[in-house]
C-alpha cells in the first residue's frame, strides 16, 4: 500500500486509539461503581450542539483549504511563465544573462520547495524573489516593453500567493472555537465514562462510537487548518505540491 494512502489512515488510527482508551476507563468505572451521572436526555443535546459547532468550524476550513489546493498550481503557473520568456530570450537573443536567469529560477523553486517545508525562511525567499528584477531591467534591450511589464506582473503575483501561504499556515481559524469544541468533547467523554447506561454491553457500543465521532471531528479539523504542515510529522490531509515538483523536475533536466 502506497506510503499516502498509510497517512490518510493516521487519524482513524488515532481515534481508534482514544476510543480504546475511553473504553478501558469505562470498564473501570461500570467495575468500580463509579457511574453516578443518570443518562439523560440533555446528554444528547449537548452531543448535537458539539457537532453543530464542529461543523461550523469544518465549514469555515474547508473554505480556505479549497483556495489553498489553487495556490501550489497558480505559483508554479507564474514561475513557468517567467520560465517560458526567459527561454525565449536565450533561444533567439543567445544572450548569457537569460541563461543566468533560468539558473536563477531553477534555484528559485528549489528554495520555494524548501520554504513549504519550512528549511528557509520567507524573508529570504522574499528577497531571492526581488533578485529576479535585476535580471528583468538586462532584459530590457532585448525583448519589448510589454514583455517586461508581463514578467514583474508575474513576480508581484508569485509574492501575493507566497504571502497568502505563509498567512494560512501561520494563522488558526477561529483559536477559541476549537478551545471550545475540545473542551466539550472532554467533558462528553467524562460524562459517558461515568453515566449508566443499561445494558452495559450496548453502553460500551454507543460510549465508543460517540467517542470516536467527536475524537475524529477535532482530530480533522486541526488538521485541515494547516493545509500546508509538510513539515509536520502528524499532519495527513496537505494540498499537493506536485505541479512544482514537476517544474522543478522540468528545470532540472533542462538545466
Amino acid at each position: 500500500m502506497p506510503s499516502n494512502v498509510h497517512k490518510k489512515y493516521r487519524l482513524v488510527l488515532r481515534g481508534t486509539l482514544v476510543v480504546g482508551i475511553v473504553i478501558v476507563l469505562k470498564l473501570i468505572a461500570h467495575w468500580f461503581g463509579w457511574e453516578i451521572i443518570s443518562l439523560n436526555p440533555l446528554l444528547s443535546g449537548i452531543v448535537a450542539a458539539n457537532v453543530f459547532l464542529m461543523g461550523f468550524l469544518l465549514s469555515g476550513i474547508l473554505t480556505d483549504y479549497k483556495e489553498s489546493e489553487r495556490l501550489p498550481g497558480e505559483l508554479t503557473t507564474s514561475i513557468e511563465s517567467i520560465v517560458e520568456e526567459a527561454l525565449a530570450i536565450y533561444k533567439n537573443k543567445n544572450a548569457p544573462v537569460a541563461k543566468e536567469c533560468l539558473t536563477y529560477l531553477n534555484q528559485l523553486t528549489v528554495s520555494i520547495k524548501n520554504w513549504f517545508y519550512k528549511k528557509e525562511r520567507t524573508k529570504d525567499i522574499m528577497e531571492k524573489l526581488s533578485g529576479l528584477s535585476d535580471f528583468f531591467v538586462a532584459f530590457e534591450p532585448l525583448t519589448q516593453a510589454t514583455f517586461i511589464a508581463r514578467l514583474k506582473q508575474e513576480q508581484t503575483n508569485i509574492r501575493r500567493i507566497l504571502v497568502r501561504i505563509h498567512t494560512v499556515r501561520e494563522t488558526s481559524f477561529v483559536s477559541s472555537g476549537y478551545m471550545i469544541a475540545e473542551i466539550t468533547t472532554v467533558l462528553l467523554t467524562l460524562g459517558l465514562i461515568f453515566s449508566q447506561i443499561d445494558p452495559f454491553y450496548e453502553s460500551l457500543f454507543f460510549v465508543g462510537v460517540i467517542t470516536f465521532l467527536l475524537t475524529f471531528l477535532v482530530l480533522l479539523i486541526r488538521d485541515l487548518d494547516n493545509p500546508f504542515g509538510y513539515y509536520e510529522s502528524d499532519s495527513t490531509e496537505d494540498v499537493s505540491l506536485k505541479p512544482l515538483d514537476d517544474l522543478i523536475d522540468k528545470l532540472t533536466k533542462a538545466f
